[in-house]
């Protein structure tokens, strides 16, 4: 009979033998992980909030940009503030992928004294770019109040945030606050999703956009809070194939499609969704303003399910947009605004005119079509009107105040 203790051995050192290999492997994948992992603490970031840690963030992207395999990921940790000068991430990338893991919070120099940069247009910049993921929680501070004080010509159009030609992109979970003026830029980019942000700027705040499109197209941009000085979400020329779903914007200026034609440009804008938003306390509604100097054609618009509280010009096509009143000469051109859908609008107006629908006299609006909206004054008493120059549409279901609409011949 053979000894009973021979197979319970040779079945253990088998088992710590997979045991064995099985941690190797685990060990090995760890090492290949950690590979494509760059803190920029490793690169010399202080994360103080003093520190000037721009060249540890440009040395950690380039190193992040340049790593082939799989999906290398730059680590911003949480815990840490990072002050950073303007720096611009370059791409292409060596991986498809690339991915921005955004836990700690990033901030700008306090006020136009301590910015080192000649162009102060931009602060943080994502160019050429494809396949980017940011996401993590973190907060990017842009310290506008330093220079909201100041002549416009110290920050005109500054961004917090820029990516320019940027094609498939996904930013999620990332907070934005109190930039010199538009938080986020998309200027030339293509296939962009951006979720579950919030964004934060005083009422009083000039000119800072939440989020401005620009040459964009294949945009997503759902399930976020925007409370700012200006347009919650803005649609500059050139874009096509917008989204924008669940939305609560307020304080601010809305969500506006313009403004377009200025200085006699041909306009090309179409396929934009506006839907599921809650509105509050805002200047505006839902927008469409264009230069009379414009030409082209703003084409198929829809706005659906949409709630205003105690909000200034529901519903407002203005195609007489001048920047500054009584500046601009009245011209025999516009644009040619065609197809535009409101549907499902509720909600309290501020102004007496609710629905304003002031179309060019040259090129009028055509096929517009309002469809059960009830909009009373966010005023007991008060009573709303329609407004409605050279525009042309449909009625369906009950519409309040009453559709000043005209039936094409």
């Amino acid at each position: 009979m053979g000894n009973p203790n021979f197979f319970f051995v040779q079945d253990s050192t088998s088992i710590a033998y997979v045991i064995f290999l099985l941690s190797l492997i685990t060990v090995c994948i760890s090492a290949k992980a950690q590979q494509n992992v760059f803190n920029v603490l490793s690169y010399g970031a202080a994360g103080n909030g003093i520190t000037d840690d721009s060249l540890a963030f440009i040395k950690a992207w380039n190193d992040t940009c340049s790593a082939a395999a799989g999906t290398p990921t730059l680590i911003i940790p949480e815990g840490k503030i990072f002050l950073v000068q303007p720096v611009t991430f370059t791409g292409p990338c060596k991986s498809n992928t690339i991915n921005v893991k955004l836990s700690g919070t990033i901030i700008a120099p306090n006020g136009p004294n301590q910015w080192k940069a000649a162009d102060l247009s931009k602060w943080l910049v994502f160019q050429g770019v494809n396949g980017l993921t940011i996401d993590g929680l973190g907060m990017i501070d842009g310290r506008g109040k330093g220079w909201w004080d100041h002549s416009c010509k110290f920050h005109h159009g500054q961004q917090v945030l820029r990516f320019e030609n940027c094609n498939n992109i996904h930013m999620s979970n990332i907070n934005f606050q109190n930039s010199p003026q538009t938080h986020v830029l998309v200027l030339g980019c293509q296939n962009v999703d951006f979720g579950f942000l919030t964004i934060q700027a005083p009422r009083t705040s000039p000119n800072t956009d939440g989020i401005h499109i620009q040459n964009g197209h294949n945009v997503s941009i759902h399930n976020s809070q925007i409370a700012d000085g200006d347009d919650c979400i803005s649609i500059g020329d050139y874009t096509s194939k917008v989204n924008i779903t669940d939305i609560n914007c307020g304080p601010g200026h809305g969500i506006s499609i313009g403004s377009l034609g200025r200085g006699g440009t041909n306009v090309q804008v179409n396929n934009i969704i506006v839907s599921r938003v809650n509105f509050r306390e805002t200047t505006n509604g839902v927008r469409i303003k264009t230069w009379q100097t414009g030409r082209g054609l703003v084409k198929d618009i829809s706005f659906s399910n949409i709630n205003f509280t105690t909000v200034e010009n529901p519903i407002i096509i203005d195609q007489f947009y001048c920047d500054t009143a009584n500046s601009c000469n009245k011209t025999n051109t516009g644009v040619h605004i065609d197809g535009v859908f409101y549907s499902q609008l509720f909600g309290t107006s501020k102004t007496q005119v609710a629905i304003n629908l002031n179309c060019s006299d040259h090129v009028p609006c055509t096929g517009i079509t309002l469809e059960n909206i009830q909009l009373a004054s966010a005023t007991q008493g008060s009573r709303l009107i329609s407004s409605c120059n050279n525009a042309f549409g449909l009625n369906s279901g009950i519409i309040e105040p009453k559709s000043c609409l005209q039936k094409k011949n």
